[in-house]
């Protein structure tokens, strides 16, 4: 019944559809991982399983070829002792022909029924040697079914990797797109040009304020003059400028 178990579940494992056990994976990775797991484990008792019923097989080979052995050893003991036998007869000692004849009854039932033994071994021995050739052509098929798991993995780790890289350079553009670098860069001339018109702003300031300061010391005299030329009038006194 073990046997028979194991070569089913040979059976059913290499019949399995990878590609459609794939496609309905919610995550293939995972999943052809515990696949690699199983399909190793089932392949070690498979292994096992074969070892145990390779060796039965050659322990039936080993009773069978022991068996030929022992009929064509009790044929050649029974042929002796016939040959003994007729010798005494013609001795005409029949005491002991009759002796060696019965040896040689006893040789060839022994004969017969180590004959009969190999006969009874030989169907299971053929039934065997059926079953282990099924059982290894199952196992090879099962260690090519698991060099195919490990390329689809190998192969989804790859594609998983290269589509993790493709969605990070995405991701990155899409932060470009969102945040145009050209943007802040535009708002920081803008903060500039700000700072250099409040720059000039107060530089324009300051020379209004030495302009109203020069402007002031022009009046002051201005209004001098006016004092010294009307200080001449008063005294009687042409003022230079009229005198001009």
């Amino acid at each position: 019944m073990a046997k028979q178990s194991i070569f089913g579940r040979i059976a059913q494992l290499t019949k399995a559809n990878i590609n459609a056990l794939i496609d309905s994976a919610e995550d293939p990775q995972k999943m052809l991982d515990q696949m690699v797991r199983d399909y190793t484990n089932s392949i070690a008792e498979a292994e096992s399983a074969v070892a145990e019923t390779i060796g039965n097989l050659r322990f039936l080979e080993d009773d069978h070829r022991e068996d030929v052995d022992a009929a064509r050893t009790w044929g050649s003991k029974a042929l002796a002792a016939s040959r003994k036998a007729d010798e005494y007869r013609a001795a005409g000692n029949a005491a002991d022909a009759d002796k060696f004849d019965n040896l040689a009854r006893v040789a060839l039932q022994r004969q017969v029924q180590s004959e009969n033994e190999a006969r009874v071994t030989e169907p299971q021995i053929a039934s065997q040697t059926q079953v282990v050739e099924q059982l290894k052509n199952g196992l090879s098929g099962m260690k090519q079914k698991l060099t195919e798991l490990q390329s689809k993995r190998n192969e989804l780790l790859s594609r998983a990797k290269m589509a993790q890289a493709q969605g990070k350079v995405v991701d990155a553009l899409k932060s470009i797109n969102l945040l145009d670098p050209t943007s802040e860069i535009n708002r920081f001339e803008q903060k500039i040009r700000h700072e250099e018109a409040r720059v000039r702003g107060a530089q324009e300031l300051q020379a209004s304020s030495l302009d109203a300061q020069f402007e002031s010391l022009e009046d002051i005299g201005e209004l001098t003059e006016v004092e010294a030329r009307l200080a001449a009038l008063k005294s009687g006194t042409t003022p230079q400028s009229l005198e001009q």
